[in-house]
């Protein structure tokens, strides 16, 4: 799926305002230099002027800080690297830490958007690459747990 539209959704989601999405990914690494017209330029549509890419960088290190702001930072834990590359399984994957969803959680996100997912295709999306069971996030089904989880976390109404 396009960074841009993950950061874009999860925005929504959220509710969250241009400076609040740098102080979040500042929360991974206070060190991580982002400008306000670079947020501005990744939250435009494709056909927009001053439309911008999202970086990898950039969703890799609003992930992770989204983290910290739900979950709190393990001082106990040295920092992690941030990812170089952002794929839909990694989303997926740092969105279930974020907002401590269970495998039952995930069950009822999909089925929110009426897109039903079986436990072992569930499983099969968080392991290694390497794994001989592992199977790719498509941008389908990126793009559904990301409307089952605005549902649930901004309800209608």
């Amino acid at each position: 799926m396009i960074t841009n539209d993950v950061l874009r959704s999860i925005r929504y989601m959220l509710d969250l305002s241009e400076p609040k999405i740098i102080e979040i990914a500042q929360l991974a690494d206070p060190g991580f230099a982002i400008e306000r017209s670079d947020v501005q330029a990744a939250l435009k549509k494709e056909d927009e002027d001053g439309f911008a890419p999202c970086s990898d960088a950039l969703l890799a290190h609003f992930l992770d800080g989204l983290i910290v702001q739900c979950r709190g930072r393990d001082e106990s834990a040295p920092l992690r690297p941030v990812e170089k590359r952002v794929t839909n399984n990694l989303v997926l994957k740092k969105l279930r830490v974020a907002f401590e969803l269970k495998d039952v959680d995930m069950h009822a996100i999909f089925d929110a958007a009426g897109f039903p997912v079986s436990k072992p295709e569930l499983s099969a999306l968080f392991r290694q690459p390497d794994h001989k069971n592992y199977r790719p996030c498509g941008d389908q089904l990126l793009r559904n747990f990301l409307k089952g989880l605005t549902m649930r976390l901004r309800p209608a109404g």
